[in-house]
């Protein structure tokens, strides 16, 4: 299962909502167990018709992943996440992955979240992904391509741009 994180959409980016999507995805495929529904209806019927508690959220996953062969959860741009909901997130996928040896997590971000990862998750084999000159010029190069505003574009700034983007990016 996956989800992929979006800067533009944080506030609804929940750790709850982002858990219930991926028990969504689970459970699409087979109907939803009568045990979810009942959990669902049982907190639509209390005071405020609220939703799921992020407690009652990971119980379910638990229990819903522990009958699976196997399992892998893939999060991309997990540093899209406002601060509070990737803690939350990743605290929570450390106690599903507690409950579950069948579990493999998956995440990209950002060098800045590390440590976080880390935390979480301190046998993590950690990959470092860095652009190459070439990548970051060719990038570069299919926006200013796609830039309809011609009018605001001359060939000296493009050439600054050209040149100076990825020199700074290859200083990082």
């Amino acid at each position: 299962m996956g989800l992929y994180c979006d800067f533009l959409t944080q506030k609804e980016q929940s750790t709850t909502n982002m858990l219930g999507s991926m028990l969504k995805q689970l459970v699409i495929r087979e109907g939803i167990p009568e045990q979810i529904r009942g959990a669902f209806q049982k907190a639509k019927k209390e005071f405020g018709g609220r939703s799921l508690l992020l407690a009652d959220m990971i119980d379910i996953l638990k229990e819903t992943i522990t009958s699976l062969d196997r399992l892998f959860i893939c999060i991309d741009a997990l540093d899209e996440c406002t601060i509070q909901h990737r803690r939350n997130l990743l605290g929570s996928l450390r106690e599903i992955v507690a409950v579950s040896s069948n579990v493999r997590v998956f995440l990209t971000g950002r060098p800045h979240i590390e440590q976080e990862v880390i935390k979480c998750f301190s046998q993590a084999v950690r990959i470092l992904l860095s652009p190459t000159h070439g990548d970051i010029k060719s990038y570069l190069q299919m926006k200013l391509d796609d830039d309809g505003d011609t009018e605001a574009m001359d060939d000296r700034l493009r050439a600054d741009i050209m040149r100076i983007i990825p020199q700074k990016v290859s200083e990082m």
